[in-house]
């Protein structure tokens, strides 16, 4: 496979590596730690991811539990969870907060199912443009002849092709996730 190829593949590796993290954030309708990774906290003035500045646990299959490093970061973490978007209602319990995680209606699953085909979509397009930018780079390397060209143009749309196949898959997987009741 030629060495461009072979570059593409690893960029657009990451790219797939981020549409996973970006899907790991979405409500499934069981408690994850990873749906607080967005979340950044008032600490001290600067903003902090919450998992940087509390243990969050998973008791149940429908609750976390927060315990944050220092019990005065308890009200502040209440305060952006419900400045997130993500619904939920935290518990203060004095030293650490619970969060319940209600159940999904059809709706609601259905509108996560639409923002990960965004998010889907999204790495579609960042993989697309890999593929752009290293067909650049193979055009204007002199060293390559017509049939290298021909041939690193053909690795790479493979590469791609594959690419896109692995997204699907992710966004598949997903979906199920998200529709199992």
């Amino acid at each position: 496979m030629d060495a461009y190829a072979l570059e593409a593949k690893e960029k657009m590796n990451k790219c797939i590596e981020n549409l996973k993290g970006s899907l790991s954030t979405l409500r499934t309708g069981r408690a994850s730690p990873a749906m607080l990774n967005g979340i950044e906290v008032d600490y001290y003035g600067s903003p902090t991811p919450i998992n940087q500045i509390s243990s969050i646990t998973v008791p149940e299959p429908r609750q976390l539990l927060i315990k944050p490093y220092d019990k005065n970061d308890v009200k502040n973490i209440i305060t952006a969870i419900n400045a997130s978007d993500l619904g939920l209602n935290p518990i203060n319990e004095g030293l650490q907060i619970r969060l319940m995680i209600p159940a999904l209606t059809e709706d609601r699953r259905k509108d996560i199912v639409k923002q990960a085909h965004k998010y889907a979509e999204e790495a579609k397009v960042a993989v697309r443009n890999v593929r752009r930018d290293y067909m650049d780079v193979i055009k204007i390397d002199d060293s390559y002849s017509e049939d290298l060209l021909k041939r690193g143009q053909d690795d790479i749309q493979k590469v791609t092709d594959e690419a896109c196949k692995d997204i699907d898959l992710v966004l598949s997987e997903k979906e199920k996730e998200i529709m199992a009741i």
